[in-house]
């Protein structure tokens, strides 16, 4: 097994690099944000390049063409703000991203945006699959299933060898091929993938998150700071830019829509939204 995990590994390696940029797979994350709660869809990516993958919220990236034109009509009326644009685009439902190091894709990165800019801290992660008989057709892949524990939650995954990656949405990995789904035996968190495609000129930041200066600004901390301002921001997420605001500004016109204060009471409700939650994806 050892040495065929070396060669798909190797063998994966230069499929990728045969194509352009990067490989983008979509994989539909059917989740359960709240215990007992409604089950939710969304669409994820990973996007996979010689030397790395990053897994996200697709979103943002989704939304780079209305970006650009709403950008350009701002630029028209005058009035080109950032703030501006972030309020008239959806906001993800996941703020994070997972960056896994190739070829070992065991050493990673856990990245978030707290307004300011994205901090993250690296892990690493092994996975103790456990590879199963059953086999099945999802979609037009060949798949076979195996099974493991990992973040306090029972998993069985079904991968493919049709696409010799081994790698697979989240912080999954290490299985002989793609994974093309993943799912907890208790039914709230699921990744099917949908489709995948190749992106010529591959940037690692969308065109909507390179309008904000601060989505670049990333800061290396440890897993101990950041959980510590992960709490912070979820009770206050504004704390960090409350204080350049002016008092005299508060109640002038922020855009055609908001006042600053309604703007930024609007932000909050919706970030606070965004991390209220109970049944997260690692529950330990």
């Amino acid at each position: 097994m050892k040495h065929v995990s070396f060669f798909l590994t190797v063998f994966g390696t230069v499929f990728i690099m045969a194509q352009d940029r990067a490989n983008r797979f979509f994989y539909e994350l059917t989740y359960r944000a709240k215990k007992g709660g409604d089950v939710e869809k969304i669409m994820t990516i990973l996007d996979v390049t010689s030397e790395k993958s990053i897994y996200r919220d697709y979103t943002i990236p989704s939304q780079d063409s209305v970006a650009k034109m709403k950008y350009e009509a701002l630029q028209k009326a005058g009035s080109a703000m950032s703030g501006n644009l972030s309020n008239m685009l959806v906001k993800p439902v996941f703020p994070w991203r997972i960056t896994k190091i190739y070829p070992e894709m065991r050493k990673g990165m856990y990245q978030e945006y707290f307004i300011d800019a994205n901090y993250q801290y690296s892990f690493e992660q092994k996975f103790n699959w456990k590879i199963l008989l059953d086999k099945k057709k999802i979609s037009d892949y060949n798949c076979q299933n195996a099974s493991v524990e990992f973040g306090g939650r029972k998993w069985i995954a079904w991968f493919t060898t049709d696409i010799p990656i081994q790698d697979g949405p989240y912080k999954f990995y290490g299985l002989p091929g793609l994974i093309v789904k993943v799912e907890d035996n208790k039914g709230d968190y699921s990744w099917e993938l949908k489709g995948n495609r190749k992106l010529d000129n591959f940037q690692e930041y969308s065109y909507a998150e390179s309008l904000f200066p601060n989505r670049k600004k990333v800061i290396d901390i440890s897993k101990e700071k950041f959980l510590k301002l992960q709490s912070n921001f979820k009770n206050d997420p504004l704390g960090s830019i409350r204080g350049i605001f002016p008092v005299e500004i508060m109640d002038k016109p922020f855009d055609e829509k908001f006042t600053v204060r309604e703007f930024l009471n609007d932000q909050e409700k919706q970030l606070k939204k965004m991390y209220d939650t109970d049944n997260p994806i690692e529950l330990k």
